[in-house]
């Protein structure tokens, strides 16, 4: 599971980028009840989404040219250098070389080998998300690609992620994990892309705890999002949902089923 013990390649991060910050700032707000506090013109306007004062993910205005309206998860890396350099070796690429953001941290923005766009964030003063796994926070990461295979390579190689394959009802779904933790450390899963009608290219989709699955994608249609797959139980796992904000930048949000003990 997600947790902000900040595990070396789990998520650690995540933001949105937007065409309209003040729009998107509304629609989550009245979604998740996030407050968006923007930062100054020495970080581009970056801003955090705080949940309760506690920051849930971060957010900036963003430009045609520097891509579509998407939310990008980034994962803990102790040397974003050497990470970086790794990736290309793996036959990905870096479109972001590292950079420091003050004394914060220092990131990347990676391309696997597919062309899939992810972060990296070497934590600085700056240790990554304050709140995960409850009500309007980040919970589960999810890879859509068109080889599985290649892709765990690539992940192990580059992070050191392990998959495990987990049976449902229907198949088997794999998941990841970081280097050296059990199997109960899973934080994500990958889903051939010929699986899912919903998706249409590879692409990292995060998801969102909830209280209501239901009620949030009423309230989601309310403020102007769109309904990629409808309210969707999957047995011993929850109640999930994927959606897109009015701009485009699509996620999914779940009502978990309680964790068996």
């Amino acid at each position: 599971m997600l947790t902000t013990r900040f595990v070396t390649g789990a998520p650690n991060w995540i933001d949105l980028g937007t065409p309209d910050i003040d729009g998107a700032a509304a629609f989550y707000g009245g979604l998740f009840g996030w407050r968006f506090q923007p930062g100054g013109p020495e970080v581009g306007g970056y801003g955090l989404f705080q949940l309760g004062g506690r920051t849930a993910a971060g957010g900036m205005q963003t430009t045609p040219e520097q891509g579509p309206p998407s939310w990008t998860v980034y994962f803990q890396a102790p040397d974003a250098d050497a990470t970086a350099r790794a990736a290309e070796q793996a036959h990905g690429a870096v479109t972001v070389q590292p950079m420091d953001v003050q004394d914060l941290g220092r990131m990347a923005i990676l391309a696997d080998q597919a062309g899939v766009s992810f972060g990296l964030w070497q934590p600085g003063r700056n240790k990554g998300l304050e709140v995960v796994q409850e009500h309007g926070s980040l919970c589960w990461v999810e890879l859509y690609t068109a080889d599985v295979p290649a892709a765990a390579a690539f992940y192990h190689s580059v992070l050191g992620l392990e998959t495990f394959g987990a049976d449902f009802a229907g198949g088997t779904y794999t998941t990841f994990n970081p280097a050296g933790e059990s199997e109960d450390a899973m934080f994500g899963g990958v889903v051939p892309l010929a699986d899912d009608p919903a998706e249409n290219e590879a692409y990292w989709l995060p998801y969102f705890e909830v209280a209501d699955t239901d009620a949030i994608v009423a309230r989601a249609e309310e403020l102007g999002g769109t309904v990629r797959l409808p309210a969707t139980d999957l047995p011993s796992v929850g109640r999930l949902a994927k959606l897109a904000d009015p701009y485009g930048a699509r996620f999914a949000v779940i009502r978990s089923e309680p964790r068996q003990s």
